[in-house]
């Protein structure tokens, strides 16, 4: 693999957690039916690969609708103290408790796959003659909490174009940094590290995707992500991977961490959808954490579809049935 040059400018209520005697019952049933045949045909009917995305490219004029929000923001305080990271653990506190340890410092992110110019190249390099821009976007989570973000980043596209993805490149394959040293949430399976994460081609190259450096106008904290991660608005956060050191464009849809811990509750493109409910809750309606000091959680709204910017994406999903494709 060569070297680059560089470019040169041109928490859930306690009462909605499903009681843990209901849980072990369901899991059960899960494990009974997955021996029966009937389940077994429909497991191989979701490994199967998706139909092609329609030809449907969408503009930065297009999408410059969705790239700010007049909704309130969530607080500082509030987006780097309540996040999920579970290299740093599985509370929502611990990444903001742990995450000092993590090096952000050189940093480099190796390219390979079904590209012209693969190689290992520096984040300074990776993001040069770029212009930062900032995006105020909706973070939904898939547990049902969201939160109102201004993210500074480049768009992912003008990335991924510099190492010239061949015709084979249908989807690109995200990795993170996985150092039991630095992160000590790796020392413990609670998924098969390293966390990996991954979009088709169309969705990588749209132009809401934001590959972000910093949030608030600073730098990324590490429990959010430092020093590089993902912000796709339209789908569930844990799509949003963070920490990235590794980057691959592949031909065959890319395995990911919690659709192959779980793939009955995580699809791989879960898309913000309210009619396509998770196995132990609803997707209709959630949380948006509060903009005041005083409490958390503000009341509860309605879930839009594909997070509120179906306007700039749905039609990459025309034709597809949007509860098998989950």
């Amino acid at each position: 693999m060569r070297t680059l040059r560089p470019f040169r400018p041109p928490a859930v209520a306690a009462s909605e957690i499903t009681d843990e005697a209901v849980y072990r019952d369901r899991r059960r049933l899960l494990a009974a039916l997955a021996a029966s045949p009937v389940l077994g045909a429909l497991s191989g009917c979701a490994e199967a690969e998706p139909p092609p995305p329609p030809r449907t490219p969408v503009s930065t004029a297009d999408a410059r609708a969705g790239f700010r929000t007049g909704e309130p923001l969530t607080r500082y305080e509030d987006v780097t103290s309540y996040n999920n990271f579970y290299e740093f653990g599985t509370g929502k506190d611990d990444p903001s408790k742990a995450a000092k340890t993590l090096r952000t410092s050189p940093w480099t992110v190796a390219v390979d796959g079904e590209c012209a110019r693969p190689g290992r190249i520096g984040l300074e390099d990776l993001v040069r003659g770029l212009a930062p821009q900032e995006r105020i976007y909706r973070l939904r989570c898939v547990e049902g909490w969201s939160m109102v973000i201004p993210w500074q980043g480049v768009p992912l596209g003008e990335v991924l174009r510099r190492f010239e993805p061949t015709a084979k490149a249908k989807y690109v394959a995200f990795t993170t940094l996985a150092d039991p040293q630095q992160m000590p949430g790796v020392r413990y399976r609670s998924i098969d590290w390293p966390y990996r994460e991954g979009l088709r081609i169309d969705e990588a190259m749209h132009p809401l995707t934001l590959l972000a450096t910093g949030l608030y106008g600073k730098p990324l904290p590490q429990q959010n992500g430092a020093p590089l991660r993902l912000v796709v608005p339209w789908k569930y956060g844990f799509k949003s991977i963070k920490s990235i050191v590794a980057i691959r464009f592949a031909e065959k849809m890319p395995a990911t961490a919690w659709n192959a811990l779980q793939p009955s509750e995580y699809g791989f493109f879960s898309n913000v959808n309210p009619d396509v409910d998770h196995p132990r809750w609803s997707q209709k309606t959630e949380r948006r954490i509060a903009g005041q000091a005083s409490k958390l959680f503000a009341e509860r709204i309605p879930t839009r579809p594909f997070n509120g910017y179906a306007e700039q994406v749905a039609s990459m999903y025309a034709g597809m049935d949007l509860r098998k494709w989950f």
